[in-house]
């Protein structure tokens, strides 16, 4: 592997290790972004630079995103930004709202996926080291200032995981430390966040995408000042054309040996001669989930809380290499927020339908998710249960409570008054399942950056409970392990301050042969240890069914069945969900 430095307790990883892109001298039709500034001479602060970008031709392959994706493998640090419920199936058609001129809100949040890897150099902490939020930061603070609005809003710029445990150096009252209780084995650090200098953007309204090199090096934003000498711009010109050059050549090679198959979809499902997957195993022992609940639900009652998001962590072994598995996961379980991030050492496969932060233009908002119900695929059924939904006083009161705990959290970084509710409790439909979902945005104060956004809001409040403090402590005492990338969040931080980033439910992490899938909920005063637990299995089904061998994929959603026994794997179907 590559080259670790160590400084405070964090690492900074260089690109000083295998499997790094090598710098190619090719004949490409590369432009010079006139959207940006002369880098030359400058006294910013800020690294300054001219991106080059080079418009990418569909292969007819069918799904371009995965096969890019698939060229990819085998470089370090390796990330998928996947608008999923556009691209499954291999289909990059326009959705019907978008052709109408008024596209719906799932339609919005889908429009845009990206693909990168190899970063410059990668940031890496883990809980017990020193606080490496301010480095993170500063790194933020060297990247150009500078964005090009003709193009998707990731240009380039930070990118990668910030799991759940990267809170115990904001909320040191309850994550402060490891509870001793908890079996520390975490598969990944609490943040890995890499300086991408490249990246692949596609926006699935246009069926464009384009390669965006922007030429910075580790130097820039490692070193202590940004160097102010003649011609810098001008080698960072030239490095922007060697790395993407390198890229493309890449790209365009593995589709080259890809033309057999042209024509055919990316496979949905895993190769039909595999063993059938052991049953997972719950960390949590015998009616260990259940007293779990019933302790919650004795400190809600006793004032302590309102609610609290608790989870189980299922394990089992890996029926396949996480990239398998995940081109499975994003054709059973399509989902708008879904991603796949490659730490080397573990992999984290999410299909999330739901956004945490996105900021753009310094207004932010976010769509919290509380109320889940099940598509059946017949519409009359289908209506009825959203209407159930909406009605539903639980599922609306949890919603609002959320929506208010977000608002507080907004409310201290963005301009007084700013911060409204855009959206409250408005059903959404998705793949398999209807959500309840509110949106918050506000404008951010003057002088107040992406950093600052995630730090005043992180974790979200939808996978910790309220008031959240109190709600973290309940978790880090009653769960028997960390949470890992379980309940954080992958995203990005562009060039210019556009940042996105979701909330890493429906999330598995692959480490060491085996395949983590953390599944919760949210516990009220009146919750059912019982349906809880069981909630929790069926909760698991969607990304389980990735696995199922020789799986007809359809443009419809599975019925809704009965839910299973929890600990028969033959008996899990796709069945109704509530929360997450």
């Amino acid at each position: 592997m590559g080259k670790e430095c160590r400084k405070s307790g964090w690492r900074r990883l260089g690109r000083n290790h295998a499997g790094h892109i090598p710098p190619r001298k090719l004949e490409t039709s590369w432009r010079c972004d006139p959207f940006f500034s002369n880098p030359l001479n400058t006294t910013s602060d800020r690294l300054q630079s001219i991106p080059v970008v080079h418009a990418l031709q569909r292969s007819g392959l069918g799904d371009d995103a995965a096969h890019w994706f698939a060229a990819l493998a085998g470089l370090p640090g390796r990330i998928w930004l996947d608008s999923a419920i556009v691209a499954a199936g291999g289909k990059w058609g326009v959705d019907p709202s978008v052709r109408r001129g008024t596209p719906d809100a799932l339609a919005r949040l889908s429009r845009y996926s990206f693909l990168s890897a190899d970063p410059v150099c990668r940031l890496v902490a883990d809980p017990t080291d020193p606080d490496p939020w301010p480095q993170l930061k500063s790194w933020a603070d060297r990247l150009p200032n500078t964005t090009d609005p003709t193009l998707p809003p990731f240009q380039g710029g930070l990118a990668g995981l910030i799991g759940y445990e990267a809170g115990r150096w904001l909320e040191t009252d309850a994550l402060g430390a490891v509870h001793q209780h908890q079996r520390v084995d975490l598969p990944t650090p609490a943040i890995d966040v890499g300086v991408y200098d490249w990246v692949i953007a596609i926006d699935h309204w246009t069926g464009k995408a384009w390669l965006i090199s922007q030429g910075f090096q580790a130097d820039d934003i490692q070193g202590s000042e940004i160097e102010k000498r003649d011609g810098d711009g001008a080698l960072r010109l030239e490095r922007a054309r060697q790395r993407a050059d390198a890229v493309l050549h890449r790209v365009q090679s593995y589709q080259r040996l890809s033309a057999f198959v042209a024509g055919q979809r990316t496979p949905a499902v895993l190769p039909g001669d595999r063993d059938q997957p052991a049953a997972p195993v719950s960390n949590f022992t015998g009616p260990g989930f259940r007293d779990a609940v019933r302790e919650v639900v004795r400190r809600i009652c006793a004032g302590d809380s309102f609610q609290v998001n608790l989870a189980q962590r299922l394990t089992l072994p890996m029926p396949a290499d996480a990239q398998e598995i995940y081109l499975a996961l994003r054709q059973s379980n399509p989902a708008p927020f879904a991603a796949f991030y490659d730490g080397e050492h573990y992999q984290v496969l999410s299909s999330s339908p739901e956004g945490f932060l996105q900021l753009r233009g310094g207004t932010v908002e976010t769509r919290p998710i509380k109320g889940t119900v099940a598509r059946t695929g017949n519409a009359l059924t289908d209506q009825e249960l959203a209407s159930e939904l909406l009605s539903s006083v639980k599922d609306r009161a949890e919603n609002i409570m959320i929506v208010d705990l977000m608002r507080n959290d907004l409310s201290r970084v963005c301009e007084d008054e700013s911060v409204e509710v855009t959206q409250l409790c408005q059903v959404e439909k998705y793949q398999c399942v209807q959500h309840l979902v509110s949106a918050v945005c506000g404008r951010l104060k003057s002088g107040v950056a992406a950093v600052d956004l995630l730090q005043a809001c992180f974790p979200g409040g939808s996978v910790t409970g309220a008031p959240k403090i109190e709600a973290m402590r309940t978790i880090a005492e009653l769960e028997p392990h960390p949470r890992g990338a379980y309940c954080g969040s992958i995203g990005y931080l562009s060039c210019g301050g556009n940042a996105d980033f979701n909330i890493l439910i429906r999330t598995m992490t692959a480490t060491k042969g085996m395949l983590q899938i953390p599944v919760g909920g949210g516990i009220t005063a009146k919750s059912d240890p019982v349906a809880e637990e069981q909630e929790t299995w069926i909760k698991a089904q969607g990304m389980l069914n990735a696995f199922a061998s020789g799986a007809e994929q359809t443009d419809s959603p599975p019925a809704a069945v009965e839910p299973p026994a929890p600990t028969i794997w033959d008996g899990l179907k796709l069945g109704a969900v509530n929360e997450r």
